[in-house]
């Protein structure tokens, strides 16, 4: 395990039940601590440690289409803005709209919340989470993001009726 590294669940949401780990022994005694009973805790994977610059990015995609994009800024090394980060808007460049197309296409397209840290190489992507949360994300950027999923969603289900 290459360390700092980040411990997180399988499935989780807002932040939560996150671990950023800086050592061996810290990692040992985090995990132990997973391995309680509880399905919640005992299934876990292990992300590498990524600095970023007091914010990440996210972007709403839907089929191909990214619809916004939002910074989630925070003095926190956890930037969701459930437990505090700050949303703002976030210009659509021609790069993160073709990295989000790209994305989108690999894993099968649909109704898409890709994550995105911004490094010294470039951007990179951290998730792609297939259950969209957008907290904070519709007065920030102006766009009504659940009815435009409503709207997908009606459009796939009408071209196979």
């Amino acid at each position: 395990m290459v360390y700092p590294c980040v411990l997180k669940p399988v499935v989780g949401s807002w932040g939560r039940l996150l671990a950023k780990v800086e050592n061996r022994h810290m990692a040992e005694s985090l995990i132990e601590h997973k391995a309680t009973p509880g399905v919640n805790h005992q299934v876990f994977y292990v992300q590498g440690y990524i600095n970023k610059p007091g914010r990440d990015i996210r972007a709403f995609v839907i089929g191909e289409e990214t619809i916004c994009v939002i910074y989630r800024s925070s003095e926190n090394w956890i930037t969701n803005t459930a437990p505090g980060g700050v949303a703002s808007n976030c210009p659509l460049s021609p790069e993160l709209t073709d990295i989000c197309q790209r994305t989108a296409r690999a894993v099968g397209g649909g109704l898409l919340a890709i994550d995105f840290f911004e490094t010294a190489d470039g951007l990179v992507v951290n998730e792609v989470n297939h259950t969209m949360e957008f907290r904070n994300s519709i007065s920030t950027t102006g766009v009504n993001i659940p009815e435009k999923m409503v709207e997908y969603v009606l459009e796939k289900v009408m071209t196979k009726v």
